[in-house]
């Protein structure tokens, strides 16, 4: 039978300390209950009852540990761990279940899928401490042959994150990843300037077609151009973030999708919140389909499922705009790149690096350099040739006395 102490905190909280014996062999277990404000004493003793009895039940069932029995319980995954011999079971057991811990589910399932299709059918039962550098680098040429240069150095920054790992806590002697090269880009995608992005008349282009489009993807590919927001932040957008007064977005939540959770919306990449401008036209556009929308169905949602008031899903907008590059004629159409238009665009005319950092959500005003270092190139060459033009006329008046 369960037994019961009141107790108070410092700041005048009640809570009730729950302690049960279940085998003399074992030490007792205990759990706290708060009791809720404003609670009768006689409302208090029957719920805590209740509480007591179903702690009782998860005690006999063996599903609370005391702490020495969850330190035991953590000393035997760690002695199951340092029985881990192929690269996989560390990948499953190991590393995964630490990306779970730190990343979003997004990124895990990213992750998952990544290790499963490439690093597994090849490496995966090979011995964690046996594999070599040249295993490795072999690996990623394989794989370059049919993969994307920013796929390729995405699988080349999982697997140097797992060994790495593995190095850490001691698994491996040696990194193996020390000595494997980051891919470069295969010779038919060399040349390319940068990220792929369009240019200021291109967009003038697709905003023109835009014009025949329907009044959702009209505001929702116009808002992506306009503001650089992520194609999830663009789906996970709701009505109270939008200020058509005052011209301005809020960009603090995004939608996600994987395999096992389904659509969920969660916070940005960085975590962080962020406010952005639109432009009078678009306001005016958003007001139209708001009234739109309204006539169909109500919703916090600004862009919603067809038919529903639903969220919607990050997946419809890169069906759309494939159908949108089919009709237009727009080579590689996506909502990425709207992404890099926007901050090449807005570096190579002089915006500031920290600025535009801040409006595109990045973590660190690094990442915007390395992604969009080309845009910064062309900033500074125009800033080289601004200088020259200005000794230009005073060259000229040198020559000429």
């Amino acid at each position: 039978m369960p037994s019961s102490k009141r107790y108070t905190t410092k700041d005048g909280r009640v809570f009730y300390k729950i302690r049960c014996h279940i085998d003399r062999s074992r030490p007792a277990l205990s759990m706290r209950w708060y009791a809720p404000e404003g609670w009768s004493q006689k409302a208090i003793d029957r719920e805590l009852a209740k509480v007591a009895a179903d702690f009782e039940c998860r005690c006999k069932a063996g599903e609370v540990l005391s702490l020495s029995e969850r330190q035991a319980q953590e000393a035997a995954a760690q002695a199951a761990a340092a029985q881990i011999k192929t690269v996989k079971e560390y990948a499953e057991k190991v590393y995964l279940p630490g990306v779970k811990i730190t990343c979003s589910e997004a990124t895990r399932d990213s992750y998952t899928s990544m290790l499963e299709l490439h690093l597994f059918p090849v490496l995966g039962a090979v011995k964690i401490t046996d594999v070599s550098p040249a295993q490795i680098t072999a690996l990623l040429l394989k794989c370059q042959e049919n993969m994307a240069h920013s796929s390729i150095v995405k699988l080349y920054a999982i697997i140097n994150r797992l060994f790495t790992t593995a190095y850490l806590d001691e698994t491996i002697p040696v990194n193996p990843m020390w000595k494997v090269q980051r891919p470069k880009p295969r010779k038919d995608e060399k040349g390319r300037d940068g990220v792929a992005a369009f240019t200021a008349e291109e967009l003038t282009h697709i905003l023109e077609c835009l014009e025949r489009e329907p009044l959702k993807w009209q505001v929702y590919v116009r808002l992506l151009i306009e503001t650089g927001i992520r194609r999830g932040e663009g789906c996970g957008l709701q009505w109270e973030c939008v200020d058509l007064d005052a011209l301005t977005v809020t960009i603090c939540r995004a939608a996600y999708y994987t395999k096992d959770a389904g659509c969920y919306v969660s916070t940005t990449k960085n975590g962080k919140s962020r406010t952005v401008s639109i432009s009078s036209a678009l306001a005016d556009l958003m007001k139209r389909y708001r009234a739109e929308q309204a006539g169909k169905h109500l919703s916090k949602w600004v862009f919603t499922q067809e038919g529903t008031a639903e969220c919607m899903f990050p997946q419809s907008p890169s069906r759309y705009f494939a159908n949108f590059s089919r009709r237009y004629g727009i080579e590689d159409f996506h909502p990425h790149k709207l992404r890099h238009s926007f901050a090449s665009i807005a570096i190579t005319n002089g915006a500031d690096i920290a600025s535009v950092s801040e409006i595109l959500g990045h973590s660190d005003k690094a990442v915007t350099l390395r992604v969009y270092s080309h845009a910064d190139e062309e900033s500074k060459r125009r800033a080289s040739q601004t200088f020259l033009d200005a000794l230009a006329p005073k060259k000229a008046d040198a020559s000429g006395t």
